[in-house]
């Protein structure tokens, strides 16, 4: 009775002791605050816009806009020249704060306007006169977005150079003479048009039997990579009008070597081919694409290993022992025509990863990929990251990480193509 009574008398003081605390003011606030702030960590991770600036280059021939970020935003597009001569800039899954610091707009840019579309920030300039140009790149000292802005004057009274008719009458033309059309300047442009790059072959690695690379969650490298292929096909499909052939648009198994016929049956100009990388070590990240080759270090050779045991599924696997690393064959391969346009491509994603992205980039690198060789035209094998890694799987695994994958990809196929066409174009017109 006596150690019940005992008992009782502890609990008792316990209960005051409690009681007091969750009375005091300054328990309930600190305990309530800390809770809010540790939600509020967690909830809200979008990139915010605090600030607008102008600061005049040192050189004197334009301004920075600044746009002052509380992190580093995800992925932004290139500035857009309107015909008004205005510059629109998006940036990507971000919110601009409640009462941002707005500077006044100084140098070409007479006014500007940001607005919240949807859920990204949508930034516009506008000129007086002429118009702007911009080109927009991240601070490499911060997480800040900057814009160069400058003006080209537009001047109507300015008339083109007056030529002497070659003819020697003394009258005046506005424009070159144009030689007559030939039969191989005809011959010359039907076969730019026949090598203009307008089919893109987009295959989305494993599928069906082999789910390839599966994460501690479950999540199927298969999967991931399906959706950002589909997303890519829709960007190129609806921003560039381009022909999108794919390897596979639902879960089924395509043998390596299928891969490539039919990208070279659909007259594909460029093959890519999407997938996501894991380690045994799960601190291991980050991006990196391939293009055909010698693998030069011990990490390209796991990587090609481990994607090219896909052929395990595959009934006739003799079919790829020419493909040995070791033969004359390979060798051959490594001077393929498409080297040169393949790496140009390779480092061109790679650089909208890191730079308008924010991932982290492991490089470029060659490798003896099956998947590759098949194809007869400019080839790459995109790692989207480490399904090993549970940050980058997480992130591979949300919408917003597929878009943002996807238009980085979408971005490096819109600028390599510009400058491939614009090669076409000079080749065609004897430039």
């Amino acid at each position: 009775m006596t150690s019940f009574r005992t008992f009782l008398q502890s609990l008792s003081g316990v209960l005051l002791v409690v009681f007091y605390l969750t009375s005091c003011p300054a328990f309930v606030h600190a305990t309530t605050s800390g809770a809010a702030s540790h939600a509020g960590s967690v909830l809200d991770q979008t990139a915010r816009l605090d600030r607008v600036s102008f600061t005049e280059r040192s050189d004197g021939l334009g301004y920075v806009v600044r746009l002052h970020m509380n992190r580093s935003v995800g992925a932004f597009s290139s500035p857009r020249i309107g015909e008004d001569g205005s510059v629109e800039l998006t940036l990507f899954r971000s919110k601009v704060k409640r009462r941002a610091q707005l500077d006044g707009p100084v140098g070409p840019v007479q006014s500007y306007r940001v607005d919240e579309v949807g859920k990204d920030v949508v930034i516009r300039l506008e000129s007086g006169s002429g118009q702007l140009t911009a080109t927009a790149y991240r601070d490499q000292n911060g997480r800040d977005i900057l814009i160069g802005v400058s003006n080209v004057s537009i001047n109507p009274t300015v008339r083109p150079v007056a030529m002497v008719d070659p003819r020697g009458t003394g009258s005046e033309s506005n424009s070159l003479p144009q030689p007559p059309r030939s039969d191989v300047s005809d011959a010359v442009d039907e076969s730019a048009e026949r090598w203009s790059l307008d089919t893109i072959v987009i295959d989305a690695g494993h599928g069906g039997r082999d789910s390839g690379a599966v994460a501690r969650d479950g999540t199927r490298e298969k999967d991931i990579v399906l959706n950002v292929a589909l997303k890519l096909g829709q960007y190129l499909r609806e921003n560039l009008g381009l022909n999108v052939i794919y390897t596979r648009q639902d879960d089924r198994f395509i043998p390596l070597e299928g891969r490539g016929h039919i990208a070279n049956e659909a007259g594909g100009k460029l093959f890519v081919s999407i997938h996501a990388n894991s380690a045994p070590d799960r601190r291991a990240k980050g991006t990196e694409t391939f293009f055909l080759g010698m693998h030069k270090t011990d990490a390209a050779q796991r990587v090609m290993q481990r994607e090219n045991e896909v052929i395990q599924f595959e009934e006739n696997i003799d079919t790829y022992a020419r493909y040995d690393a070791n033969n004359s064959v390979m060798q051959t391969l490594a001077q393929s025509a498409y080297m040169r346009q393949s790496q140009s491509l390779a480092e061109a994603i790679e650089d909208q990863f890191e730079n308008r992205a924010g991932r982290n980039s492991r490089g470029v690198k060659q490798a003896g990929f099956y998947v590759l060789y098949g194809a007869s035209m400019p080839a790459v094998l995109v790692e989207l990251g480490f399904l090993s890694n549970p940050s980058e799987a997480a992130f591979m695994k949300s919408d917003d990480g597929q878009a943002y994958l996807a238009s980085a990809i979408f971005r490096a196929i819109r600028d390599y193509k510009y400058q491939y066409d614009r090669g076409l174009h000079l080749t065609s017109t004897g430039r």
